[in-house]
């Protein structure tokens, strides 16, 4: 079987399928798609995916995955070792729930096609449009750390002892709030003890956006 990985350095949702392949010991090759350069909307790649989005995950030369979370849930089903899912279905959708806090109400509205939205079309300066994105990545995390701070299923990691797919995308949701927009996470403790205990396993750690070939050394907003 072979996996081509379609993302971007930069990319949370790339760094969320990079972090799972890794904690499951899948290999992919990673074809970059430069979305400062607009390399998105070439013709080639939308071909890939119309949305014009990473990740998206080709096996075998087959139909294209697409969406960080499907691809996460397919990777799930198919290679099961280590689980990233809890066995019981509460737990599992504990896991989902605190996933798709991050996925889903915190990242989209940072994404690039926003961003250039609010700066095209409604003249949004890169101060307020940077304050923005940091404003909804903290309220996610807030969002995330309510939940964990009083839940008795929270332990080492979010769900247990072990990580699952609601760290990955926790994870995710840290480094863009802290390394993008310098948001101040001191006010969501237990998410960040979560994230140091995350980013203590390699899978993790190598897989961040700023320690792939071809990020910069300091990244732009």
């Amino acid at each position: 079987m072979t996996m081509k990985l379609y993302g971007f350095w930069r990319s949370l949702a790339t760094y969320r399928v990079r972090t799972a392949l890794a904690l499951k010991g899948v290999e992919a090759e990673e074809i970059s798609i430069n979305l400062l350069q607009g390399k998105q909307f070439a013709d080639a790649y939308k071909a890939v995916n119309p949305q014009s989005v990473v990740p998206a995950l080709v096996i075998d030369e087959g139909p294209p995955l697409f969406q960080s979370m499907a691809i996460l849930e397919y990777l799930e089903e198919t290679c099961p070792d280590p689980a990233l899912l809890p066995k019981d279905p509460r737990g599992r959708a504990r896991v989902r729930g605190l996933a798709q806090i991050a996925v889903a109400d915190g990242h989209p509205i940072i994404t690039p096609k926003v961003r250039n939205y609010l700066e095209t079309e409604l003249h949004v300066d890169e101060a307020a449009r940077n304050r923005w994105c940091a404003h909804w990545m903290l309220k996610a995390l807030e969002g995330i750390e309510g939940h964990l701070a009083k839940e008795p299923e929270t332990g080492r990691f979010c769900h247990g002892d072990a990580p699952t797919l609601a760290d990955i995308c926790l994870a995710s949701q840290v480094l863009g709030a802290k390394n993008y927009f310098s948001c101040d996470t001191s006010g969501v403790p237990t998410v960040m003890r979560i994230f140091g205990a995350c980013m203590e396993i390699d899978a993790f750690d190598h897989s961040q956006p700023l320690k792939q070939p071809d990020a910069p050394r300091s990244p732009a907003h």
